[in-house]
């Protein structure tokens, strides 16, 4: 049962071939049995699980229908969960049990989704690797001595070992993305405002949004349209019907008009998946889909504007944890200065405070002008960018990262070097456009992706090309050995 996906799941479940009950047991021995080696959960909620899987089969039985209805997922653990820790991978975080349910778990746990646990993940989302949680790096499982991508590491790790068909992660600068690209799943970030944020611990508030990782486009729209929608407890939602994301995958993409940008093809990139994305680009004229070259004049400005921006923001949202009202509290503290001081140097990780660092200095007087206002007009220029090729053709494609994945420990000792991984995923979040990466061939043996990227509110349109192209090829059906 663990080998199928979510909607063959929901085939099963409709046909009464097995129970929620049935497969949810199966995958929490799954998850005891192959965990260790991955360190993809940070916290495994049985009892909850078994609880809701037994709810799902009694809806079922008194008539009820539904993709989702008793199918498994996890959520990123900083997705607030009543009654369960929510802890951000970080120290800072370890006690905290939230006392409501973020709108996303909300909404899944309506549409009948059982909660198999908690995935691990970057601490408080800032990484590209998952090796910055409080509770230690996680392993990819098509190498063990890899990173899986990051911050939703954990999520992706869980659903490439077949740990559980799809989970909840968030990208601020591509960390749903990059991980789906580093570890052989679909990964969709949707525009900015489609899905609530509401009990998502925050990141950098601008930037932040929430998405579903699974192993095919077919999966992913169906946990999108669990997913999406208005929240009135979200300021930043935005009220705009939700069309059905399953309706159009099979639409035909005749005629399709695809940008390949020049700026993509830089010395940066791995030339074997520049290879791999000129071969899905060669898929897709095959299904009728018409290729044109473009141009994202001011994508080399992307990287240092987000990390001038996302920091900012990070700094800001990151004051609320000081010791004083919840989580991490210095033992013994001297007076209030000391307290501050001390809860939040022993609660937050490096790179965590490297980034509180470098955006209260962005943020500090003298410098606003000089960096942070200077990031917001290029975020405006990038978004122009867009705009202008949107103008002449229907979706862009081109790499999700620069490499396949490199070795756990590789780049602590240059953090800028992990930073440059986010060259083709940020430019996305800064314009709060949406953007899904597939699978699309693999280099030593090591999964890479192919990012496609659309208008504001064209989900459905990612979602139906990386379908078409997932049935022409075979990549997002291969697991890694030994799971």
């Amino acid at each position: 049962m663990h080998q199928m996906t979510l909607a063959e799941i929901a085939r099963g479940l409709a046909d009464k071939k097995f129970s929620s009950e049935e497969l949810t047991r199966t995958l929490l021995a799954r998850i005891a049995q192959l965990d260790p080696q991955l360190n993809s959960f940070i916290t495994v909620t049985e009892d909850l699980a078994i609880t809701q899987a037994q709810a799902a089969d009694a809806r079922r039985a008194a008539g009820e229908t539904g993709a989702l209805l008793g199918a498994p997922l996890a959520h990123k653990d900083l997705f607030c969960t009543k009654g369960i820790r929510t802890s951000c991978a970080s120290k800072m975080l370890d006690n905290f049990k939230a006392p409501y349910d973020a709108t996303v778990v909300a909404k899944l746990a309506a549409a009948g989704t059982v909660t198999l646990g908690k995935t691990n993940m970057d601490e408080f989302a800032m990484g590209s690797a998952n090796e910055s949680s409080h509770y230690g790096a996680v392993k990819n499982p098509w190498n063990l001595e890899h990173v899986p991508g990051g911050s939703s590491g954990g999520s992706a790790a869980a659903v490439a070992a077949r740990l559980l068909p799809g989970a909840t992660g968030t990208d601020t600068g591509g960390s749903i993305r990059q991980p789906a690209a580093l570890s052989n799943l679909t990964g969709l970030k949707p525009t900015y405002g489609r899905v609530s944020r509401w009990g998502m611990i925050a990141y950098a508030s601008s930037l932040d949004q929430a998405g579903p990782m699974a192993r095919t486009a077919e999966d992913c729209a169906l946990l999108l349209q669990g997913m999406a929608g208005f929240d009135v407890n979200d300021s930043t939602s935005i009220d705009e019907p939700v069309p059905d994301y399953s309706a159009s995958l099979n639409a035909s993409l005749q005629g399709l008009r695809i940008g390949v940008p020049k700026e993509y093809f830089s010395a940066g990139l791995d030339p074997r998946i520049a290879d791999l994305v000129m071969a899905s680009v060669e898929e897709l004229k095959k299904l009728g889909a018409v290729v044109k070259e473009i141009s994202l004049p001011n994508l080399q400005h992307a990287i240092p504007a987000y990390y001038v921006i996302a920091p900012a923001e990070a700094s800001s949202n990151l004051s609320r944890f000081d010791g004083v009202r919840f989580g991490y509290r210095c033992e013994d503290p001297k007076d209030l200065t000391d307290l501050y001081k001390r809860s939040r140097g022993e609660g937050f990780g490096p790179e965590v405070q490297r980034r509180i660092l470098v955006g209260a200095y962005a943020l500090s007087a003298g410098y606003y002008d000089a960096y942070y206002l200077q990031a917001q007009k290029i975020r405006r220029l990038i978004k122009n960018d867009f705009m202008s090729a949107f103008a002449e053709v229907d979706v862009i494609l081109g790499p999700t990262t620069p490499n396949p994945a490199w070795k756990i420990g590789a780049k602590n000792a240059d953090p800028i070097a992990e930073y440059l991984e986010d060259f083709y995923t940020i430019t996305a979040n800064l314009a709060g456009l949406p953007g899904l990466s597939m699978p699309a061939g693999f280099a030593d043996g090591l999964p890479v992706g192919v990012q496609l990227l659309a208008p504001y509110f064209q989900e459905g349109r990612l979602l139906n090309v990386a379908h078409q192209y997932q049935q022409v090829t075979d990549w997002h059906t291969r697991s890694p050995a030994g799971f």
